[in-house]
């Protein structure tokens, strides 16, 4: 057992009011400059929809994540002969099309703009060009347009849906639509960590944080490839590549991330889950109907005494260790079983873990597009009637997996039931009894999960180990030692004349 600590995050998808905070805090901390002006570390997508950049999620067109072969993993679009195939022509990298090409105003033009009957406008100019430019797309065009045919119905997810199924979703009375925030997974298998031919692509070992060594990094690009979620960006200013750092100066401050301080809705978590990087290739390498459920076997319990010791064996701190008990993200992912990860069926290992949108309760409509009730029977009806067909859910969080997602489900509409039952009480009592018995959800359970969710704290939703700051001097001093140099490059040893 080879124990390690790793940094996680929940985004709870129910809490999430789609207000971009998120997106414009990161910008303004990070890719505020020139050459970042198309990157969003941060974004946060409408779904159903085709996201950011254009089909992401689509490795037809991007290669990107990993394929299985055997007991064994292989990129699908990088690795050392793909990538000396395609080094001077990558044909799956997105090109700025599908990003955006980013612009400002002329905002001059309104102050010196001749006299005239026409109002004077502000034209957009491209800031990568200078030139003007018609504005066709943007990093959250379809935001909120979750019945278009242009974004909405070009879903990727909708490849596993029946007809009758996507027709429903477009009805206007059943209409559905909600938000997915996306930054770096930080993954247990990072596909860009092993596309990159330079080395400058690491996991940092005591918080498994992914971060790119800018004085490596020879913009070879395969990072973009590799990464299926395309949260790796190429800066054509600097010639290096670029991706969300988890504002790791911030947690080393004990601070959380800037996207999650900021978050309005309150919907991100962020804490340590100690894992076995022994099981990484067989998690990895698995079936596509095991790797969630393999996955999640590979997050050991912190307060198991033999993960104890293997932990501090592996010079992982007694704080970190205490971090991980203590962990938010370790209740929702292990715990509850109530949070799971996006697209697991690439084979990363992401890190950020989502907890599904019940989505909020609604009166039923007829076929006359009449409510034909609006009684707490009808607002209350079981998960079989969402909005959102689990079939589509699957396909984001499961790897197809229905059943998996029902089980989510069915724990989810078991705490609203029993939340309802306490503060309304207008529930029969068998019936929240028998949907808490099938969702296995216990009343303890659902008032903890109730009060993590609504009613938690800032340091119960951001549990930070203290950054060990004695640590790292430690280690540049007995490597100065060892070359007789201090840890900055400076020779400690005698020279001869002056």
């Amino acid at each position: 057992m080879d124990v390690r600590s790793q940094i996680s995050m929940v985004f709870h998808l129910d809490k999430c009011i789609g207000c971009h905070t998120c997106s414009v805090a990161c910008k303004n901390v990070w890719t505020d400059r020139r050459g970042a002006e198309y990157m969003w570390w941060n974004n946060v997508e409408t779904k159903p929809g085709t996201g950011y950049p254009t089909k992401w999620e689509d490795q037809d067109i991007y290669k990107g994540g990993w394929e299985k072969n055997g007991n064994s993993v292989s990129l699908k679009g990088a690795g050392k002969l793909k990538g000396l195939k395609n080094i001077f022509h990558n044909p799956h990298l997105p090109v700025l099309d599908d990003y955006y090409e980013p612009w400002a105003y002329k905002y001059q033009d309104l102050f010196t703009a001749p006299e005239g009957d026409d109002q004077p406008t502000a034209r957009t100019v491209s800031l990568v060009t200078g030139e003007i430019i018609d504005v066709k797309s943007g990093p959250n065009w379809d935001d909120d347009l979750g019945g278009t045919p242009d974004y909405a119905r070009k879903d990727v997810n909708f490849k596993n849906l029946t007809q009758s199924e996507q027709d429903s979703m477009f009805q206007l009375e059943r209409m559905t639509l909600h938000y997915l925030p996306r930054i770096c997974n930080h993954c247990l298998n990072p596909a860009c960590v092993a596309a990159c031919p330079s080395g400058a692509i690491y996991k940092r070992g005591e918080d498994g944080i992914v971060l790119i060594n800018q004085d490596r990094c020879r913009a070879w690009r395969m990072c973009v490839t590799a990464c299926p979620y395309k949260k790796t960006y190429y800066n054509w200013n600097t010639g290096k590549s670029e991706k969300c750092i988890l504002c790791y100066p911030r947690i080393e401050s004990g601070q959380a991330p800037a996207c999650m301080h900021s978050c309005v809705g309150r919907i991100r978590y962020l804490g340590v889950m100690l894992y076995d990087a022994d099981k990484i290739q067989e998690v990895a390498s698995c079936d596509e109907n095991q790797i969630v459920t393999k996955q999640m076997d590979i997050y050991l319990d912190p307060t198991n005494p033999n993960v104890i010791e293997q932990a501090r064996a592996n010079a992982i701190a007694d704080s970190t260790i205490v971090a991980a008990q203590n962990s938010p993200v370790y209740k929702f992912v292990k715990e509850w079983d109530i949070a799971l990860p996006l697209h697991p069926e690439f084979r990363t290992l992401p890190n950020l873990f989502y907890v599904p949108p019940l989505l909020p309760s609604m009166a039923a409509v007829d076929g006359e597009g009449l409510y034909n009730s609006t009684t707490t029977e009808k607002l209350w009806d079981g998960i079989e009637k969402a909005r959102l067909p689990m079939n589509y859910l699957a396909s984001l969080f499961s790897a197809g997996d229905e059943e998996m997602i029902k089980v989510v489900m069915k724990k989810l509409m078991a705490v609203r039931l029993h939340r309802r039952g306490s503060t309304v009480g207008d529930l029969e009592k068998a019936r929240i009894a028998d949907a808490m018995a099938e969702a296995k959800v216990s009343e303890e359970m659902a008032e903890k999960i109730y009060q993590l969710t609504s009613l938690a704290s800032f340091d119960e939703r951001f549990v930070i180990p203290p950054a060990h700051k004695e640590e790292a001097i430690e280690m540049l001093e007995s490597t100065a030692d060892a070359k007789g140099e201090t840890g900055f490059g400076f020779s400690l040893k005698p020279k001869r004349g002056l």
